[in-house]
């Protein structure tokens, strides 16, 4: 994996991710191999040089996700699976990827400790999280971290009242448009070698000790698992609730 940069003075703001990915910082377009590339937008991931623009790029602060984030009182759907508590949750967000419904539960008051296992995906959404730096206020209450799920939540289940888990969904070929970031997150998965089915990760968390699991899902997926509590459903996304 390399870093892409078009000016010097960028390289002191990758100098950490390169390390971090042991990725090589140029000044050179790579050729038909996916790259990382850093802008004054911040770092970027593009999956193919053919199509330098189609890239994948995290931002707290503009576009669909921080009109999403402004809006989250209208997060009906996602409000009710995690209920009415009288008190600020701890929730773990075992499957955070972009960390846009952690985003959701933050801006609602709750806490969150998210993990994510990709380490380009972690650094993408780190960028994401420096450049949002003192402008959204509640970011003081994330904490994000590059590490197994499985493996920290055993370590620390006492401490979460909510485990959220929200795998990938399956790219529709005749939606592409709305497929593009998982098709981004696809590929990087394969290039870091990270293969685990989300279905490991859902049975494994089903078998640990919990207070509450909402398992996030396509409406017309099949139905698993038989011993789910109830679930919310919205126009296109169910929320499985395991208690």
């Amino acid at each position: 994996m390399k870093i892409h940069i078009s000016n010097k003075d960028f390289i002191k703001n990758v100098e950490d991710v390169s390390i971090f990915l042991k990725a090589e910082i140029t000044f050179d377009i790579p050729k038909n191999k996916s790259y990382l590339f850093y802008d004054k937008d911040g770092l970027s991931y593009i999956k193919d040089a053919s199509f330098p623009r189609e890239r994948l790029h995290v931002d707290f602060l503009k576009g669909k996700l921080a009109w999403r984030i402004k809006r989250s009182q209208h997060e009906g759907k996602l409000k009710k699976a995690l209920g009415k508590p009288k008190r600020t949750l701890s929730i773990f967000d075992a499957t955070a990827g972009l960390l846009s419904d952690s985003m959701i539960f933050l801006s609602l008051g709750h806490k969150v400790v998210a993990l994510e296992q990709s380490k380009i995906i972690y650094s993408l959404v780190n960028d994401a999280l420096d450049r949002a730096g003192n402008k959204i206020s509640y970011l003081k209450n994330l904490t994000f971290i590059n590490e197994d799920s499985i493996a920290f939540y055993k370590k620390n289940y006492e401490n979460f009242d909510v485990i959220y888990l929200d795998p990938m969904y399956p790219i529709i070929k005749k939606n592409t448009k709305k497929t593009g970031n998982i098709e981004h997150i696809k590929k990087i998965l394969e290039y870091e070698e990270l293969k685990k089915e989300d279905s490991e990760i859902i049975e494994e968390f089903l078998k640990c000790k919990f207070k509450k699991i909402i398992l996030k899902r396509p409406l017309k997926s099949k139905k698993t698992y038989s011993n789910i509590n109830y679930q919310v459903k919205g126009k296109t996304t169910k929320f499985d609730i395991y208690l």
